[in-house]
């Protein structure tokens, strides 16, 4: 399970395609080309444990530089290219990366005698690159990925798994989950329309890479665009995050209708909560081939549930696949089922912090069953349900609230791109609801759709519930992996 054997089987097979640029990359080119590169690597001084840093676009260079790390026993960071110079600066000194590619200009301020910088204005991965040979390092042995938490909640946390000893075609955990659960085989055709610098992105890629099947890599997510490559490159597999079903969705039914989607065998979905309508609309226009998985970028723990599973138990992300399920008090004592408390995994694969105990203690109660900070609870049958990550709750009056059930019921209204719940500072109740709406269409805004949103939401959540303030902005702060990030809007509502 590695290129390396495809490139040998199936030399002229498309590795992946870059969907607008249209450019072909067979197996045989990434294998010549991240031999080269792990040459590359060994010539700058790097040895097995060493690592680097990408900060890449989605760019047809992208796996040729991850696989060539990973065949040089080297870990390979990718950052987000949305952070700012000193949150790049942070990561790249704590993951201990010597080398950094980018796609665009770097700050000066990230330049070190230590750090070698292929970037434009700089030096030229591809073309130092290309005056190695094609053949193996004499040293090969497998890498594997150092990534980071986004960051939305402050300083990113890194994880450093151990690296795999033994040959680069071995299996791993996640690779073997997507053979069973995702019938994941050499034949798939994989579209792949978020940031490869992301952790599912890029893992789920390489994944489909080591099985041998091609992968259509979307620069850019765009929703109608994510329909036409379905139907031209016959997609049998696809990986999305809500907010990819909401934009969708939301597309005009003549549009939504004009392609063929009939390729499709599976569909899968994570990295944040999906609302129970949105789901069970994406299951009739689909078909019933939509799973989901819950787990971080530490999979410490890993749930997942297929489509017939989710349609008799809405809303439940499943049951343990691997680890097993804790959901814990205040005390970090189990709780009963049907309880809502911390989510924690016990017997799972084991995680740190890199360089930070603290966060890494806190991650894991008196038992040594770990948690990402999510809440939930699990029903009779161990089914998982997601209720909110607990540092987004909200007090109000002494009353706990979690934003998640409140954007679930807005985001379905029609007139409704996206939204954001937060707590804001209030003199009597400690914190208020506040619901922050980016309209479909800006002209909307105005105090009728706050009328219409405000009828809306009676009946589908409770009283105590309902936003006492509902504002508009033209656009909320979304990662490119879709993921809200809370933190900038809470930070208008909290100065200081």
């Amino acid at each position: 399970m590695h290129p390396t054997i495809h490139a040998q089987a199936t030399p002229d097979k498309p590795a992946y395609i870059m969907a607008r640029s249209g450019e072909v990359v067979t197996y045989a080119e990434l294998e010549a080309r991240s031999n080269q590169g792990a040459h590359l690597l060994r010539s700058l001084g790097l040895r097995r444990g060493d690592g680097i840093a990408l900060m890449l676009e989605n760019d047809a260079r992208f796996f040729e530089i991850v696989w060539a790390a990973q065949r040089a026993g080297l870990y390979y960071t990718c950052i987000s290219t949305r952070l700012a110079p000193p949150e790049i600066a942070f990561i790249i000194a704590d993951s201990g990366s010597r080398v950094l590619v980018a796609s665009a200009p770097v700050a000066d301020e990230l330049a070190t005698p230590e750090l070698a910088i292929f970037a434009p204005g700089a030096r030229d991965f591809v073309a130092e690159r290309s005056a190695f040979p094609e053949t193996a390092i004499a040293d090969e042995s497998p890498g594997n990925d150092m990534l980071y938490s986004s960051g939305t909640t402050g300083r990113p946390k890194g994880i450093r798994p151990a690296l795999p000893e033994g040959s680069l075609d071995q299996t791993n955990p996640l690779t073997e989950f997507g053979k069973a659960a995702f019938d994941m085989t050499s034949d798939m055709i994989f579209l792949s329309p978020a940031p490869l610098y992301h952790s599912a992105p890029l893992r789920w890629c390489m994944v489909v890479q080591k099985l041998g099947g091609t992968v259509i890599v979307m620069e850019k997510f765009d929703e109608e665009e994510a329909l036409a490559l379905i139907e031209r490159h016959h997609v049998t597999h696809a990986w999305f995050v809500p907010t990819h079903f909401i934009r969708m969705l939301k597309l005009p039914e003549d549009v939504r209708e004009r392609y063929d989607l009939s390729s499709l065998r599976l569909v899968y979905h994570a990295a944040a909560p999906c609302p129970v309508e949105v789901k069970k609309a994406m299951m009739t226009w689909f078909g019933p081939i939509i799973h989901e998985f819950y787990s971080g970028t530490e999979a410490n723990g890993l749930t997942t549930i297929g489509p017939k599973e989710w349609l008799e138990r809405p809303g439940s992300v499943g049951r343990a696949y691997w680890g097993s399920i804790r959901i814990c008090g205040e005390d970090g004592e189990p709780l009963p089922a049907g309880a809502t408390g911390a989510i924690y995994f016990a017997d799972g694969y084991a995680f740190e912090y890199h360089n930070d105990p603290e966060k890494t203690a806190a991650s894991r109660n008196q038992h040594g069953w770990t948690t990402l900070g999510d809440v939930g609870h699990v029903d009779e049958a161990g089914y998982l349900y997601l209720t909110d990550r607990q540092s987004f709750m909200i007090i109000s009056g002494g009353v706990n609230i979690y934003p998640q059930e409140i954007e679930d019921a807005i985001i379905t209204h029609p007139r409704v791109a996206d939204v954001a719940v937060i707590g804001a500072p209030d003199a009597e109740m400690g914190e208020r609801v506040v619901a922050v709406v980016q309209p479909v269409d800006w002209a909307d805004a105005g105090p009728t759709l706050v009328e219409e949103l405000s009828a809306w939401l009676q009946g589908r959540i409770g009283r105590i519930k309902q936003p006492r303030q509902i504002d508009f902005v033209r656009e909320l702060p979304r990662h490119p992996t879709g993921k809200l990030l809370k933190r900038l809007v809470r930070e208008t509502y909290w100065p200081g």
